[in-house]
Parts: C-alpha cells; structure tokens; sequence
C-alpha cells in the first residue's frame, strides 16, 4: 500500500454512499458508501459499473441511499472494491459497436481473454487503446475526487481562505494516488492527452480538461437489456458546463499562480533571473567578518538561516544587524529564517581546548616544502577580502609595527613549541582599518594568543612589535572506530575521567535530555553526526548508554559537541515545543522573518507552536515545518491542513539529513520525492536542505554528484547552503546555475538545428 493510500483511509477519500435510486436496485447491502450529493454522479456511476462488469467473483460490491438519522461514523467502511471494480480488471471493448453484456457467457469470457491476451503483447499502442473506456476510467476518476472533497468538508471548511483552493487541491490529489489507476496513467501518458504525475498543482482542472478532450469522440452505446443508454452525456455535459465561481477559481492558470503567489509571500521576489531563491547558514563567523555578509548577498544569496541550536542572542542580533545592513546597503533583498531547536537530541559540549592554531605549508609525498603556507594579517576584527582564500588568519595588535611593515620583510616569532620560525611578507591590500598583508611561512609552526612578532633587521625589536590576538580555541572531539564502546553520560560530574578522554572504559561525552536514558533499551540502533556514526547500544541505565560502533570510517570518525542523535526505533516521547523554543520564539518574532519548526513528529506538535504563534499575534510570520523525522513524513498531509488554519506563509523544508537516518538510506530518493509532490499538490513552498554543494563549500572542488543534486534541486523554490570555507565560491557557482537554468533564461535557437539545403 502506498504513503497516499494510508493517507487517504484517514481523510475519508473511501467511503462512498450512491444517491441513486438505480443504484439501490442494483445493489442490495451496504458495504461502502460514497457521498454524493448530485444525482448525476450517482447515475453515472451506476452505469460505469454496468458497462464495466466483470466475473461473478468481483460482483461483491454494495451500497445504499444515505438516509435520515445515518451517522457519519456508520458510513465510514471501506471502498477498495468499489474503487477495483472502477478502476481494475476492467473489460476492454474492441470496437465501439452495439452488444449485449453477459458475464455468465462463455464466449463473452473467451472474448474477453483473447482480447486481455493481444493487449498484452502491445499494451499501449493508441491502436490498442480504447478511448472510451479511458474516459470512463477518468470519469470514475473524477467522481472519486469530488467524493473525497466532500467528504472532507468539515476539515476544508476550517481552512483560512488564503489556503482553501491548495487544501482543496491536496485532498484532490491524495484522493487520485490513493487509487491503483497506473493503468490509466501509461494510457492517457501513451496517447498525449495527460500526465497525471505532473498536474500535481492543478488536479480536478486537468482530470475535467482531459475529459472534455475525450468526450469530443464519437459517443459509444451499450445495451443494458431493454434500454439503449448514452454512457457519457450527462456527466460530460456536467463537467463542460462548469461555470462556477468554484470552478473558475480551480482553473490551471489560476492554481499556478497560487503556488507562486504563496511561495513570494514566504521568500520575496525571486532576483536576477532566477526562479530559486540561494539559502545560507551563518553563525557567528559573519560577525568576526563584517564583509562576509555582504560578500554572500553580492554572489546571489537573498535568504540567511540562524539555527538556534548554536549561539546565543546576542550574536543572532549582530548577525541580524549587519544583515539588514548590508541588504540596504548593496540594495538587495535578504530575510532571515531562525531555526527553533526543537526537542533534538544532541551531544553535549566538550572541554576547550588550547586557543593554539596550527601553519603548514603544502609538501609532497617526500615531504619537501612544495608551496609555503598563505597567512593573512591584519588589525584585529579586518578580515581579508572575498577573492583571496589563505590558509590562516592572524589579528595582530601592534600599530607601530603595520606603519613599518612593507613588501619583502621579514617577521621572525617563537611558536608555541619554542621553535624560531619566520614570515616573509608578500602582498599588501588596501582595508578599511587601514592595510592587510599576505605573509609566507615555509616551516610548520604554531601560533597562539600573545604570540610576539618583530620585524627582522631592525636594531630596535621590541619598538617594532605585535601580540597575536583573538586565536580560536582548538574543537575538541573524539575519534571513534568500528569496535569502541563509548559511554554517554546524563551528568558529566558523575564521571571522575574527562569528557572527550578515553580513560579505562573508553571514549564518554555527555546528552543533557533525560528522554535518552529514559527511553533506550539494549539492541537499539543509534546514529550520530547526521549518520556518519553508527552504533548499537549494549546497556542502559538511568544515568550512562554505552553503545558499541559498528559503522565509522577507517581511520575514526571525529565525534565532537553539539552534534545530532538518532535513535530512529526508538518510542521516544518528545515534547513540541521546548523551554528554550519559547524564550527563543520572543527573539524569532521580534527579529526575523520566518520560523522553522524543528522535529515535529504529529499534528499535536504543530498545534501547540501554532497557537503561540496565534496567542502572540504572529500573523506575518512565515513558518517552515521541517521534515526530518519519520513521523512528520507520514503525517505530512495532516501537517500541511493543520498549518493551513492560519494565515501565515507557509513553507516545507526537506532536512535530508535526519530524514535519511530516520528512514533509512536507499529510501531518501523516494520520499524527497513524494515530499516535493504532496508540497506541489498544496501550493507550499519547499526548501532543498542538507549537504548540497559541501564538496564545494568545504573545499573548493565540487564533485559531479553533487552538482547533479544542485540541479535536481532547482524543483524546489529555495536551495539551502552550510557554512564552510568556500561558501562565497559556493553560493557563485550555484547562482550561475540558477541562472543558466531559469526558465526565464532560456532561449530559442535563433537559427533551426537542421540545414535546409543539403
């Protein structure tokens, strides 16, 4: 059974009830109920079934008028022989002559085979294909989907307006791919008419488009026994008479423009001719490098992320500020998206290490000096310009030694290790404090805060110094390999060894959520890091897991702090909406201009944040529910209408990376798949998140993969980049793409491909 067919048994999509007074003749029990409230969907279906009748074996189907006092709780039984017998197994008729039906026929059943048989061997040939019975598939089709709408009305009708016409489209949608109709899909795909796989955004416009491309056939006539019946004029005139405000506004046209209008009200306006909007993550590097921000809105960025989960107010304020600044400045738009928390799990933080950084220059397998070391200095705060990437930065306090420094001299240190080492400068730049130098250092060395450099050759040393300042502290981690047994811990001080140590019993780092101890049970498989660590837990108790590794790279895989924690079969409870989510929300509503929603596993966990969001008069604020858990895909729907109550703008964001050790590896492909359908179905916005371009971004050098995986993208509204060393060259390089792939771009060949003389 697919993801839609369980969606659609908790939607009511089947459960039919036939306002026909034939169908009462016809049938006798009630074993399913369809309701319909227009006699003529009642009579057509009765004929559908009378045309389209099969072996006594699959005539067990039932239904009844809905009388007065019958509960809606009474009606709800299943359809799926109702929905088989409209759409399965169906006889196909050779020619569109005039006979009778009579399935207890033995040449009637040899008739039958024989044709299933040649069909078999040139299935979907449009010689092969019977239009008539196409259309009454799809008219059964679309019975079925006006079925489902109104059966769910009470669920629309809490819909806000701005969403009604999406949420209308979504059950639309879910109600076609609930139904085993591949068959009809490869006919109607076969003879050109339509892809249902691709009128995702529009779907009762383009089933009632194909119909009414079908109907302008020559009418087939069928006896039924006494009486010569037309199978298609009624409901076909119903569908081409539509003239409505209802069924103006489910036009394609106009559903197309819905889900760009809901995706500008979330985003803005896309620039430069793009039709995908570029999404980074920043911290608080930007706020070390004023001109990082501007940098990134310059190469094509117009939307920054904040996650929660790292930082403090504090730097989220000065990255705020200096983005709305730069925005005004280079006059280019950038909202701001701050991830909630959430109720993740992580690892905790551990012990700093020595602020200490580490020069080397480049050597080959001999281990010969093959290009030196590029350092960069400058006054404290002045990082260097976006074209230049070196592989150290070095804030120095000295302002006697920056007027002497030139070109061509030298600078001699002590590193940490007491070794003499040396710096020859090479470059000099123009900044904003004044001027940044390009320095060589042909010998490993480490340097550190208060770390002295003097000028070489000159008699006075001391009157031409500087102190290194503002050295990072060294990220602690822990190398863990196949066969290590690593001990989580629910208070750090129980533990008399040193968190990121390997001590006498192994590597230990701390969790500070008590649902991990609580929750856990041995044999459980638990995930670390997004899934590049793989472990089994061996014991747990109230206050320590210990966890063998099972999956880890050859060499070890680095574990440090604040990373993520899978455990993706475990029951777990989470709560929707943290402490900290709700002190953090305060910050979101004052600062920014969308919200994304971490970790949300059901519609409860929806609701809770929804109603804050309402108690606080957020209205404008956009909301991104991410999807990174197992329960929010299969609950995505129901996410999607529960979010639709409200008026915010409303958006999707594809977290792939929890979602692929939520659910598994091989099965990302597929569900980021159905993800960006269900989202095209309701008009949402999505975004494409996770490990896009990190080749690039982290070193430099994209792989081929992931630029196909860029590419594959861009059906989504936004692409969503991490930080890294090349982000800049990153958000470039994707730009580009963008921009050489917009549709708006494209253009026609201004001379035909093929000569016209030969």
């Amino acid at each position: 059974m697919t993801q839609s067919s369980k969606i659609m048994g908790s939607l009511k999509v089947n459960n039919p009830v036939l306002t026909s007074a034939k169908a009462v003749k016809l049938f006798s029990h009630s074993a399913c109920r369809l309701p319909l409230t227009n006699t003529i969907y009642g009579d057509y279906l009765v004929k559908v079934l009378v045309k389209l009748k099969r072996q006594p074996k699959h005539s067990n189907v039932y239904s009844k008028l809905l009388e007065d006092g019958d509960s809606e709780s009474n009606s709800q039984r299943t359809s799926q022989d109702l929905l088989n017998a409209i759409t399965k197994n169906t006889e196909i008729h050779p020619s569109p002559e005039k006979r009778s039906i009579g399935p207890g026929d033995s040449s009637y059943q040899l008739e039958q085979e024989s044709h299933i048989s040649s069909l078999n061997e040139d299935k979907f040939t449009p010689d092969s294909i019977n239009y008539q019975v196409c259309l009454d598939k799809l008219m059964a089709t679309y019975l079925h989907v006006l079925a489902s709408e109104q059966w769910n009305a009470s669920r629309l009708k809490i819909c806000h307006r701005t969403y009604l016409p999406s949420a209308i489209n979504l059950i639309h949608y879910l109600a076609v791919h609930s139904l085993g109709i591949q068959e009809l899909k490869e006919e109607l795909y076969t003879i050109g008419l339509l892809d249902l796989d691709s009128a995702t955004c529009h779907v009762l416009a383009s089933i009632t488009a194909c119909i009414q491309l079908l109907g302008n056939l020559p009418p087939v006539f069928i006896e039924d026994g006494k009486n010569t019946i037309h199978t298609n004029k009624n409901i076909r005139d119903h569908v081409t008479s539509q003239d409505s405000n209802y069924a103006r506004d489910i036009t394609i046209s106009t559903m197309r423009k819905m889900r760009s209008r809901h995706a500008k009200a979330l985003f803005g306006s896309v620039q430069d001719k793009k039709d995908v909007h570029i999404m980074v993550t920043v911290g608080k590097e930007v706020v070390s490098n004023e001109l990082l921000l501007g940098d990134l809105l310059k190469a094509g960025t117009d939307i920054i992320r904040i996650n929660c989960a790292h930082d403090d107010p504090s730097i989220w304020s000065e990255i705020i500020r200096l983005a709305r600044h730069s925005s005004q400045m280079l006059e280019k738009p950038c909202r701001v998206l701050m991830d909630l928390a959430g109720p993740k799990l992580r690892t905790g933080s551990l012990k700093s290490g020595p602020c200490v950084m580490k020069i080397s220059p480049k050597k080959d397998a001999k281990g010969d000096i093959i290009f030196p070391a590029q350092v960069y200095l400058s006054r404290s705060g002045c990082c260097p310009p976006a074209h230049i990437s070196p592989d150290a930065v070095l804030f120095v306090e000295g302002d006697r030694l920056f007027k002497e420094l030139e070109v061509g001299m030298v600078l001699g240190f002590v590193d940490f290790r007491g070794r003499k080492r040396s710096l020859k400068v090479s470059e000099k730049f123009s900044v904003l404090s004044g001027y940044g130098y390009i320095a060589e250092c042909s010998r490993t060395a480490y340097v550190g805060c208060n770390t002295t450099l003097f000028i070489e050759g000159k008699k006075k040393k001391k009157a031409s110094t500087g102190k290194i300042v503002n050295v990072p502290p060294v990220e602690q981690f822990i190398r863990l390999r196949v066969g290590d047994l690593l001990t989580i811990l629910r208070d750090p001080s129980l533990s008399g060894d040193e968190l990121g140590g390997t001590g006498n019993s192994g590597p230990k780092i701390a969790c500070s959520s008590g649902r991990l101890f609580d929750s856990v049970k041995p044999g459980d498989p638990i995930a670390f890091d997004d899934g590049k660590i793989w472990g089994v837990i061996q014991g747990a108790s109230i206050n320590e897991v210990v966890v063998s590794i099972t999956h880890a790279s050859p060499k070890g895989s680095k574990l440090g702090s604040e990373k993520s924690i899978n455990i993706p079969k475990s029951e777990m409870k989470f709560e929707g909406l943290t402490s900290k989510d709700l002190m953090d929300l305060e910050f979101i509503a004052a600062n920014a201009d969308m919200v994304g929603i971490s970790f949300i596993r059901d519609v409860p966990d929806l609701t809770v944040i929804m109603q804050e969001l309402k108690k606080r008069k957020l209205q404008d604020l956009g909301i991104v529910l991410k999807i990174e858990t197992r329960g929010a895909f299969e609950k995505l729907p129901f996410l999607l209408l529960e979010a639709m109550q409200y008026p915010n703008p409303l958006g999707v964001m594809i977290a792939r990376g929890d979602l692929a050790v939520e659910c598994e590896w091989h099965q990302l492909a597929s569900i980021q798949e159905e993800i960006l359908s269900i989202c095209s179905a309701a008009h949402v916005p999505v975004i494409w998140a996770t490990q896009v371009l990190e080749s690039l971004t982290k070193s430099g050098i994209p792989t081929r993969a992931e630029i196909t995986d860029a590419a594959n993208g861009m059906r989504a509204n936004c692409i969503m980049l991490n930080k890294g060393k090349y982000i800049v060259e990153a958000v470039s390089t994707l730009d580009s793409m963008l921009q050489k792939c917009s549709t708006r771009s494209l253009k026609t060949l201004s001379e035909p491909p093929l000569f016209s003389n030969f």
